[in-house]
């Protein structure tokens, strides 16, 4: 398509200079021209010679016409061009397919030969076993073993061919190939036989089947080798499958209740948000899935009944189904697949034929499953969720950068609980931007991610899909204020969640008060307007901190308010106070209150902590450090940007530092930090609406001294460190973790009334908080 696109642009510069020449040569030919210069056209009437034009576009003019004649290819650049397009991946208007059997696809092109020669390292230990089964068509097998070679990846993994009697010269193409197991049968037994054939012989803990007539791309097997980390109870995963000409050829498979089955998709748009989240589905081609070894045994793998093919996929997908496992389609899997090289596409003939047959077989199999299934193309009963499940739609900033700030990682983890709980969530970011890996990171977990150009605008697409949520989240004022209206027009019978994430106007109210800033103020004042109005029009209101939860509560009774927290991993840490050292800062520095933190910290409280124990070092993490902060780097202060990985250094450090002096919410720096293990000194603003108690779950100073004090006391002090690490990971895991989050979620979306908050959820930091709420 890009390369359709190149041509089309050539194409319009090519005639934008054939258009300079013509009227080069107009200008030439003019009568305005000839009369005034007269003696050139004088001089060209009795010499014969061509008018003279401009002389620099008569240059340029002689330099095109040169290039052009050395390039005879530009000729057919418009059957070029056309020849591309019938490749293009078609608009979903023009491949929309009627209900009922699905059409066949264009014939299929040879897929290209390998560019280096194939050849396999024989690994001690497999976690996958690529099992091939073939037949004939050693062209296409060799092709296959290319891509797999080339875009496996890293993974350890073994290939297996299995040869089913073919007639053709696979025995001497393939079965040479080093490092490649090639098993060969000398009569011909069908495709059940030679997938279970290669499974027994299999070493890996996984399996994936992979149709010879296949070409991989890049990630292919890391994405389904992901999936069952993602997804615990997954039980067989497959490949999205697309033809060679782009178009969607499989999303997984719908069986209805006859027992025939649709391709999810078939000839759509593969990159049409609704087909690119891992979902689950009834079953998956075996052209490309993965199942535990142990499981597929577990079953008796493919059933002989089936032979010699045909709905042995599905029945192993119904299987997989019954023990109470999810048969998932995994859409960051793509695989080309050629369908019908070997079976070919005649059902009345050949192996194809028995793709009826076994349907029977099927029917009679699964009777008592069947019957609950949708009757044939009622697309709107299989898209139907179980009852008590939700169709949720969130709406915020832009996708959530968990590696980057709290938020983020807050607004990730609320989404996959979510989707984890059962309910379908979609994630419409504002910016509309498709940013790589962190759409990806929603999609491989169940989430689906709308962006343009499928979107162009907000409200546009609510004005077509928001009668189908029974929720909709509006994360963050200014992004809820945008579009609040909208939804309540377009999606009126949804329950509207205003997620404020932090309470902008009292964060931005203590910066006034830190600054004493006129406009800070005004700014303040302005917010607090926005988001009670927010409070007002919404159904139902979420904060991060039991702190902000009371102040709004009082200013609004009848409203709920919630509290969702920061959720973040608890891993903890082995690494004992005497092998640590140093200290630590994180946070992302697109947050006004951490530059901050970091600059009193750094001016103020740090040359006192240095003169006690010395040049100790201070890492300062974080995504978009400015000069300021930057500029405090020398030795013993590192400066070290954004770290994708943080465990390295909490696994190290002996404590984390929170000198925020305005801000509002829950901070996730000292979640973060807790949940390693590492004690944190904070000072009251750091550590308000989490419950955390001075000196027994975390260190709280305000002013510079007493904030070093603190700082030297507990890095010195082995049992207060012991004893604040163990309580501040035990308060972590209690509050902020996926668990206790899952549990608050759960209920919200149960229409199971919340507890109410009691006032042992307040640490004996907050009293003094909740004491002056008011004057704030």
């Amino acid at each position: 398509e890009r390369l359709r696109k190149q041509l089309l642009e050539m194409k319009r510069l090519l005639r934008f200079l054939d258009q300079i020449v013509d009227a080069s040569n107009r200008l030439r030919r003019s009568r305005r021209w000839k009369f005034a210069n007269p003696i050139a056209a004088v001089l060209a009437s009795m010499t014969g010679k061509t008018l003279p034009g401009f002389g620099h576009l008569d240059k340029n003019v002689a330099k095109y016409q040169a290039w052009k004649e050395n390039h005879p290819e530009t000729a057919s650049l418009a059957d070029e061009i056309q020849a591309l397009r019938t490749r293009e991946i078609l608009s979903p208007a023009e491949t929309q397919v009627a209900p009922g059997p699905q059409s066949q696809p264009t014939p299929s092109p040879q897929p290209a030969p390998p560019k280096t020669p194939v050849s396999f390292v024989p690994e001690g230990k497999v976690e996958i076993s690529i099992v091939i089964p073939v037949y004939n068509q050693v062209d296409f097998t060799h092709a296959c073993l290319g891509a797999v070679q080339q875009h496996s990846g890293s993974l350890p993994y073994e290939v297996i061919v299995v040869d089913d009697a073919s007639t053709d010269n696979t025995r001497e193409v393939i079965g040479s190939i080093p490092g490649l197991i090639y098993l060969r049968s000398e009569k011909n037994s069908g495709f059940i036989a030679a997938c279970n054939r290669g499974a027994a012989a299999a070493r890996g803990t996984y399996l994936v089947f992979l149709n010879n007539d296949t070409t991989v791309t890049a990630g292919w097997l890391e994405a389904l080798r992901e999936t069952f980390i993602f997804e615990p109870h997954a039980g067989l995963v497959g490949s999205k499958l697309v033809y060679p000409d782009g178009r969607l050829q499989e999303a997984g498979g719908i069986i209805w209740r006859d027992g025939s089955g649709w391709n999810r998709g078939k000839f759509q748009n593969p990159a049409q948000p609704e087909y690119n989240y891992l979902r689950k589905v009834d079953y998956c081609s075996a052209a490309s899935v993965m199942i535990p070894k142990a499981l597929f045994d577990q079953l008796g793998g493919f059933d002989q009944k089936y032979a010699p093919a045909y709905y042995e996929d599905t029945d192993l997908a119904f299987k997989v189904a019954a023990t109470g496992r999810k048969v998932l389609y995994q859409p960051l899997s793509v695989v080309i697949h050629y369908e019908g090289v070997t079976s070919g596409t005649d059902i009345s003939s050949g192996t194809k034929k028995y793709q009826d047959i076994n349907r029977t077989i099927f029917l009679s199999t699964w009777a008592s499953v069947l019957v609950q299934k949708p009757d044939n193309g009622d697309i709107a009963a299989y898209e139907s969720l179980p009852a008590g499940k939700k169709r949720i739609l969130v709406i915020d900033h832009h996708l959530p950068m968990a590696d980057r700030d709290s938020g983020s990682l807050r607004m990730f983890q609320i989404l996959t609980i979510l989707q984890r709980l059962g309910h379908r969530v979609t994630f419409l970011p504002d910016n509309l931007a498709d940013i790589p890996p962190y759409a990806d990171n929603l999609r491989k977990r169940g989430i689906e991610v709308l962006h343009h150009p499928h979107v162009k605008k907000i409200s546009d697409y609510l004005q077509h899909h928001g009668p189908q949520f029974d929720a909709v989240i509006l994360s963050r004022c200014d992004f809820a204020r945008k579009h609040i209206a909208d939804v309540r027009r377009y999606a009126p019978q949804s329950r509207v969640i205003f997620d404020t994430v932090d309470l902008h106007f009292l964060r931005t109210n203590r910066e006034a008060q830190l600054t004493a800033d006129p406009a800070t103020k005004a700014a303040a004042a302005e917010k607090e307007e926005m988001e009670y109005d927010l409070i007002d029009k919404a159904d139902e209101t979420w904060v991060v901190s039991t702190v902000e939860q009371a102040m709004l509560r009082q200013e609004r009774p009848a409203k709920p308010i919630h509290v969702v927290s920061n959720i973040v991993d608890v891993p903890g840490s082995a690494t004992p106070f005497s092998l640590r050292k140093n200290f630590l800062f994180i946070g992302s520095f697109q947050h006004p209150p951490n530059i901050d933190g970091v600059l009193f910290f750094a001016r103020e409280i740090l040359p006192l902590v240095r003169q006690e124990l010395g040049p100790v070092k201070f890492f300062i993490i974080g995504d978009k450090a400015p000069p300021e902060v930057i500029a405090l780097a020398d030795e013993s202060v590192i400066v070290t940007g954004l770290q994708p990985d943080v465990r390295p250094y909490f696994d190290n450090v002996r404590l984390s530092v929170a000198p925020l002096r305005y801000g509002a919410g829950v901070k996730g720096k000292i979640n973060q930090s807790m949940g390693f293990g590492v004690p944190v000194v904070g000072t009251s603003i750091a550590v308000e609406g989490m419950g955390l108690v001075d000196r027994e779950s975390v260190l709280v100073a305000d002013t510079p001294e007493d904030f070093a004090h603190a700082l030297i006391e507990l890095y010195t002090s082995q049992p207060l460190w012991e004893t604040i690490s163990k309580a501040g990971f035990e308060k972590t895991r209690a509050l902020f973790s996926r668990e206790a989050a899952q549990e608050i979620l759960g209920r919200l979306f149960s229409n199971q009334e919340l507890p109410g908050q009691s006032a042992d959820q307040f640490g004996a930091s907050d009293a003094p908080i909740l004491q002056s709420l008011a004057s704030v």
